[in-house]
């Protein structure tokens, strides 16, 4: 068996055994095969893509290049969620303390963001002090101890996937579905959980821009994770505009902060219920969706998922202080407002546009090296079907660098589309797909 002949065999568009998988997969990851290799395979299978068996062979070697976590001793199941990214998606913040609060063990691995996609380490990292990067031990310690630890991928959880990561960024070869699907479900089935939700976006914010091209990730994710022997429940959910009203670092931990205290806009509750009743019914500590919505919108409301939350942050070493009164927080030098050019009610906030934005005034990444100002970003001050009056305040930028306000000011005002019609809210969940 050689390199060369498995990637002949899959430029000519044949499947791949599962050894072949495998020793591609092991072999790169211990550096006896060559980027040049590996970034022909890719490619090759970006063009010719991989049956269902296929792609849970190559999540398993994902997998198999690294650790796998054992919390078989814990008592109870262990759920997990996963988005694939938008433009204000700060769900995790509030769902893993939350879904913690009402008895389920929640052991998160999360990721940064790049380009106009936010990423939930980032927004933990606004926090002064926040660790993100725990031991293994440190992780199951916390797990066991709080029922929830929120930290990023580690050198021992499937190098393999960081490393082909690396390369699909720089080849070109991101959106493909079964790549996308084994780097997702790798790192999940790494965690040791019984259980996954998943949010994938759709729309001009994310990266699966319609709902067919959703539902084939979906069905790629559900059936490669039954084969896998990992349940797993995906929602496909819009991205056309932002989510909830705050885009940027710590704009968007601010609002996740008045979430857990039963505030915040309500398309981020309304997403967050629903993401957690699925987490709830999977760890069977609730009955039906009803009972688990009931509960969680309880446990929001009475202030004890915020309370799991500031437990996450002290355990984390992240400055409590800072979560309880967040107006302490540093100030943006800069800040400029954008006003409604007529009346009428808002039809479209184009969210690409916006997470465009954020990434201009400092706030997000083009490349992994670049430096986030965690004080820049976007605040909203109205949201698609909302009425405006000629002259209202319709958004608000930050940030420290004065040479990028007024080109970021325009770009933001063509964001917002006004109609003399009334709008209609959509709601949220576009789709649920189940094994």
């Amino acid at each position: 068996m050689n390199a060369y002949q498995i990637i002949a065999k899959k430029r000519d568009g044949r499947a791949l055994a599962a050894d072949e998988i495998a020793y591609f997969v092991q072999g790169y990851a211990q550096n006896k095969i060559p980027d040049y290799q590996m970034s022909a395979l890719l490619m090759a299978i970006y063009m010719h893509g991989m049956s269902f068996d296929e792609t849970a062979v190559l999540t398993r070697s994902m997998l198999e290049s690294g650790i796998r976590m054992n919390f078989k001793n814990m008592p109870g199941r262990k759920i997990d969620k996963h988005s694939t990214g938008g433009v204000g998606d700060k769900v995790s913040l509030i769902l893993a303390p939350l879904v913690a609060a009402a008895g389920v063990r929640v052991p998160m691995i999360s990721g940064r963001g790049l380009g106009h996609s936010g990423g939930t380490l980032d927004k933990l990292d606004a926090i002064p002090g926040f660790r993100t990067h725990l031991s293994i031990d440190e992780f199951y310690q916390q797990v066991e101890e709080i029922g929830v630890a929120m930290i990023g991928q580690t050198e021992r959880i499937c190098p393999a996937d960081k490393k082909m990561y690396a390369l699909r960024d720089a080849t070109a070869t991101i959106e493909s579905i079964p790549l996308i699907t084994s780097s997702i479900l790798s790192k999940k089935l790494a965690e040791g959980i019984d259980g996954l939700v998943l949010d994938v976006k759709t729309g001009r914010g994310a990266f699966m821009k319609n709902a067919d091209e959703s539902r084939i990730l979906a069905e790629s994710l559900v059936k490669t994770a039954a084969l896998n022997n990992l349940p797993t429940t995906v929602f496909i959910t819009r991205m056309d505009e932002p989510l909830g009203c705050a885009a940027g670092n710590w704009l968007e931990t601010r609002e996740a902060i008045d979430c857990l205290k039963g505030g915040g806009p309500a398309d981020v509750r309304e997403l967050t219920l629903a993401l957690g009743a699925q987490m709830l019914l999977m760890a069977q500590v609730a009955r039906s969706e009803e009972e688990a919505l009931a509960r969680l919108a309880a446990l929001l409301d009475s202030g004890a998922a915020f309370q799991k939350f500031c437990q996450l942050v002290e355990y984390q070493k992240g400055d409590v202080s800072i979560v309880h009164e967040p107006d302490r927080y540093p100030r943006s030098r800069f800040s400029h407002t954008i006003h409604a050019t007529q009346d009428g009610s808002i039809s479209d906030i184009d969210a690409l546009a916006v997470g465009s934005s954020v990434i201009q005034l400092g706030g997000g990444r083009q490349v992994m090296e670049d430096q986030i100002d965690y004080k820049a970003g976007v605040l909203l001050h109205c949201k698609v079907g909302d009425g405006v009056t000629r002259g209202q305040t319709m958004a608000t930028i930050y940030t420290d660098c004065a040479n990028v306000v007024a080109e970021a000011a325009r770009a933001l005002s063509n964001a917002f589309v006004i109609t003399s019609e009334p709008v209609q809210r959509s709601r949220i969940v576009m789709d649920v797909v189940k094994p």
